[in-house]
């Protein structure tokens, strides 16, 4: 059995508004992102602030269940993976800000789980230059260029064997990604080919773009 847990918890403080509630092509963005879930999932949880539990929700919202999130994103999922049966065999971890990610995403991490990885993980490669700053002198130094061969771009779906990833939220760690704190655990984690067009909505442009693009 697969559950899928869709991250919606944020504040929206960089962006202005809760992006993940605002309309794209006529839906909120994640109504767009637990419809993608269904491709694979049995079940999703939508993991939201807190204060929209009262029900203040757009109605074509329509996970299994909604839970409150927490301060940060580990906190939020560990919230959504509080709310999974313990007999479930692998999660679905997707940000809402994604809401164009493909069937065959979620379709193809699931696969390297049933294949045997402990975290399956979608990514594109980098193309940009990539190089290593420090900025603690009050000015952008660089120092280093990185190789982009061995670098790349990591997106959600991510998918995970349930009990590695309870194992690896047991405790408060954080992170940017549920893979890195599978990652600290010496657990496999394997890349699968991600898509350019799995846009993440950081801000008002980038909703503006998507919905200049469909």
């Amino acid at each position: 059995m697969v559950w899928a847990i869709v991250v919606a918890a944020g504040a929206g403080t960089r962006f202005g508004a809760q992006k993940q509630f605002l309309m794209l092509d006529g839906r909120s963005v994640a109504a767009h992102a637990i419809e993608a879930c269904r491709s694979v999932a049995d079940h999703v949880v939508l993991v939201v602030p807190a204060e929209r539990l009262s029900g203040d929700l757009p109605p074509d919202l329509q996970p299994d269940l909604v839970v409150a999130g927490g301060a940060t994103r580990a906190q939020s999922v560990r919230a959504g993976l509080a709310a999974v049966p313990l007999d479930v065999e692998i999660v679905v971890v997707h940000d809402a800000a994604r809401p164009l990610a493909s069937a065959q995403l979620f379709l193809d991490a699931v696969a390297a789980i049933n294949d045997g990885a402990d975290a399956a993980i979608c990514a594109t490669p980098v193309t940009d230059t990539i190089k290593r700053v420090d900025r603690r002198s009050g000015k952008t130094l660089v120092q280093e260029t990185l190789d982009r061969e061995a670098l790349v771009a990591v997106q959600t779906p991510q998918a995970f064997k349930a009990s590695v990833l309870r194992s690896a939220h047991d405790g408060d760690g954080e992170a940017t990604d549920d893979a890195a704190l599978v990652e600290a655990l010496g657990h496999n984690v394997v890349i699968v080919e991600g898509n350019v067009a799995n846009v993440k909505i950081t801000t008002p442009e980038d909703l503006d773009r998507l919905r200049g693009a469909r």
